[in-house]
């Protein structure tokens, strides 16, 4: 784990925007979200400036223009923030989160094999030799 602070929402909607374009300046990021979604140009700068702040970004002067890069891959957002909703919400164990997940959810046919493989090779990875 990390001692970075979160995420918010909106951060979040931010930095995933961010990572997909790789590397980009406030005008490029607000731009890149979607028409229906109205989002202030001043509202992504303040975002970006946040995620510089907790460490998530880094941002650097071309011409006039702030650039940001991602400093952190999606993944390990993802785990963190997994991680911290496990264990304030679940007390740091997963299998009720999961067990809410397959039984509140909608979860599909293809889904539930997809899981039964899963649950199949971890098993086999865990299984000590010999047996």
């Amino acid at each position: 784990m990390t001692d970075r602070p979160g995420l918010s929402k909106g951060e979040m909607e931010v930095a995933r925007v961010l990572w997909s374009l790789g590397r980009a300046s406030v005008r490029q990021v607000h731009e890149a979200f979607p028409p229906d979604r109205e989002i202030d140009f001043a509202t992504v700068q303040t975002y970006l400036r946040r995620l510089e702040t907790k460490g998530y970004v880094t941002g650097e002067i071309q011409g006039r223009t702030r650039v940001y890069t991602p400093c952190v891959q999606p993944q390990s957002v993802i785990r963190e923030s997994i991680h911290d909703f496990v264990d304030r919400l679940f007390g740091g164990e997963t299998l009720p989160l999961v067990r809410q997940l397959i039984e509140e959810g909608d979860v599909s046919t293809d889904e539930l094999a997809e899981l039964r493989r899963l649950i199949t090779r971890l098993e086999k990875q865990r299984k000590p030799e010999g047996q």
